[in-house]
């Protein structure tokens, strides 16, 4: 059935990523457009693009006036306000759009890092042990070393690169430093798993579906964290982005694989994901897979593991497109 789609997304503009050099996960969701708005013509339904811009009370007009069947929300937050991206979808509901993705609290919790692992531990759900720090507490650190310092409140990896990952104080202290001044709020601590990284993506609404698990195969040189950091998914010139290399399906066995897809959709379930999302896990050192992120409204760009996982199960692009379309209007 043809229907006619409003595809929405943030309108790339200059923000505090350009300061930071961490433009180009923003730039490209324009990649992204392109993709879905090709594999919806093809599907036989008729598209109107519309990029959206600051400020976020001006973007309530336009979807008010925009006739739709259906919206395709990539809208990822405008450059700089992350929190952006659960306001637009709160709009969506509030106004009785139907639309793909996550809903808005979704959105909200899922950008929370700190609220995330807490709701995972309180569930019984594995997850790195982990501390908020901000500069002037770090030395109340009662972690174990290695960790990682991350933003609490930031998605694509933003903040992530080599030197996140520390093994003494000073270092600690100069990496929540650093995440706080250029990012905000606090610094999320965790210990940091060096084992395998896995991630799935699952797409349901009353009966989740894993699609398949990815794996990141590291070949950094020797003394380089095995992390996923900004530039391994964005710059392509970095050592980062040319030694991390995706392969999908892993290689696991049965056992893995049923142990894996039950943490996921555990996950999935607990932060109220809708259509589709990705979860990102490590393994410990017991085997155990210990959730690191879970990501509604993932990248579906054409390179991204979203479709891959797709595509390891038969999907084409196309095919995925219209599966996220028909979960819109919650028929699974």
């Amino acid at each position: 059935m043809s229907l006619k789609v409003a595809l929405i997304y943030n309108e790339p503009i200059p923000d505090r990523y350009d300061q930071i050099g961490e433009a180009d996960a923003v730039e490209d969701v324009l990649e992204e457009v392109k993709a879905v708005h090709s594999a919806l013509i093809e599907m036989g339904h008729e598209v109107n693009v519309i990029p959206l811009i600051p400020p976020v009370e001006g973007v309530r007009a336009v979807l008010a006036e925009t006739e739709a069947d259906v919206f395709f929300n990539l809208f990822e937050g405008f450059a700089g306000q992350p929190k952006t991206e659960a306001m637009i979808a709160g709009m969506l509901a509030a106004m009785g759009k139907s639309f793909t993705g996550s809903l808005a609290p979704t959105l909200a919790l899922a950008l929370d890092k700190v609220k995330t692992k807490e709701l995972l531990v309180a569930a019984g759900v594995n997850t790195p042990p982990y501390q908020v720090l901000y500069p002037q507490t770090v030395d109340t650190f009662r972690l174990k070393y290695p960790v990682i310092v991350k933003p609490s409140a930031e998605d694509a990896s933003h903040g992530l690169t080599q030197d996140s990952v520390v093994n003494d104080l000073e270092a600690l202290r100069q990496q929540v430093e650093r995440v706080c001044t250029h990012f905000g709020g606090c610094a999320l601590v965790e210990e940091f798993l060096d084992g395998r990284e896995l991630s799935s993506t699952i797409m349901g609404i009353h009966k989740p579906l894993v699609l398949s698990i990815s794996e990141i195969e590291f070949y950094l040189p020797e003394g380089m964290p095995r992390i996923l950091t900004f530039g391994a998914k964005w710059l392509t010139d970095d050592v980062y982005f040319h030694k991390t290399d995706p392969v999908c399906p892993a290689r696991v066995d049965e056992v893995l694989w049923k142990h894996i897809a039950e943490v996921s959709v555990t996950a999935y379930r607990l932060l109220g994901c809708r259509g589709y999302a990705r979860v990102d896990m490590r393994l410990d050192k017991e085997g155990n897979a210990s959730v690191l992120e879970v990501n509604p409204n993932p990248d579906i760009s054409l390179t991204s593991g979203a479709v891959r996982q797709a595509s390891a199960i038969g999907l084409t692009y196309p095919q995925f497109v219209e599966r996220i379309i028909q979960l819109a209007f919650n028929k699974e």
